[in-house]
């Protein structure tokens, strides 16, 4: 197929990760070759945040992010640093990380030349945006004056979850197992790891929290689980969440656990399988909704999408919701 370079679309590519690592085929050349100055392949988060600067300046309308979930958060937060948020980018995310939890919901759907084919096709008869799922990025600020910058996902957990995570990462896990396989492994480290007296009242008790979501929710404590999310489907037919948002895209679903909670197999059968009974709607231990803003204090971990991070010093965080971006589908 013969390529002409029209500059409507740009191509963040990471080579580091699990699916490009092991790509012999001519694509990556392909797309440099195509796309020219608009393909870039980023050493670190800094080049990374020059290249869409630069994109920003000259009115780059539509960004292709080629790897996981951690390559689409460090996209997404550069774009909310250099943006304005009324000429927000619409993008294309091709699965090709470790983990590809963004990608299952507003994924393209297609990967490597097939992907380039028809991006080129849509964009040569002006029709990038035709397709799209509408989503927000969840945005996680540190609001102390000494704090880091801002950074936006789509995923964001804490207590039992950063632990499982620390779980996945170890290498033994991460090194030897696919990602779906590392999470079955990383669920049966979990479950071994409750099956211990010991280990059982440690995690069963969660972690010290303070969370306002909203003008109304409260929720002080221990937490066994947190989880927050801007993403509208999960894979596998899990949804945690029961708060109806109704037509909104410019909200969090968010799930809090207490520490210590009643009927927690039962709860967890039935959320693995995105049922909400009425009997765990009304159990006081469990609290979920849909907020545009979340504020949080607490001393442990959390992680967003995939990476685990610090509270800082304070421990407050905030969460809150970018506005709405295209994702464009094939």
């Amino acid at each position: 197929m013969e390529y002409s370079v029209t500059g409507r679309f740009a191509l963040v590519y990471n080579p580091r990760s699990r699916r490009n690592m092991g790509d012999r085929s001519a694509y990556a050349q392909t797309a440099r070759n195509l796309l020219g100055e608009n393909f870039v392949d980023p050493a670190d988060r800094s080049r990374l945040d020059a290249n869409i600067a630069e994109f920003a300046s000259c009115g780059m309308d539509c960004i292709v992010i080629d790897g996981g979930d951690g390559t689409v958060s460090d996209v997404l937060t550069a774009i909310h640093r250099h943006y304005a948020p009324d000429r927000l980018p619409a993008l294309a995310i091709l699965p090709s990380g470790n983990t590809n939890l963004i990608a299952g919901d507003v994924g393209f759907g297609l990967r490597g030349i097939r992907a380039l084919e028809h991006l080129q096709r849509l964009d040569a008869s002006g029709l990038l945006r035709r397709n799209v799922r509408r989503r927000c990025g969840l945005v996680v600020e540190w609001p102390e004056p000494d704090g880091p910058p801002p950074v936006v996902g789509m995923f964001h957990g804490a207590a039992a979850f950063t632990r499982g995570i620390e779980l996945a990462h170890q290498p033994a896990i991460l090194n030897n197992y696919s990602h779906e396989m590392a999470v079955i492994v990383s669920f049966l480290s979990s479950v071994a790891h409750l099956l211990t007296k010991r280990s059982r009242q440690d995690w069963m008790r969660g972690d010290q929290m303070v969370m306002h979501a909203g003008k109304t929710i409260q929720r002080q404590g221990n937490c066994f689980l947190f989880l927050s999310t801007t993403l509208q489907h999960l894979p596998y037919g899990i949804w945690p969440f029961w708060t109806a948002c109704g037509a909104r895209d410019d909200v969090i679903n968010f799930l809090h656990v207490a520490g210590q909670p009643s009927r927690l197999a039962a709860a967890a059968w039935a959320l693995l399988r995105g049922r909400h009974p009425t009997w765990l709607q009304n159990n006081p231990d469990y609290c979920s909704g849909c907020e545009d803003r979340i504020e949080m204090t607490m001393k442990s971990d959390f992680v967003l999408d995939g990476e685990v991070m610090s509270p800082g010093a304070t421990g407050r965080i905030i969460l809150s919701a970018t506005a709405p971006i295209d994702f464009i589908h094939a």
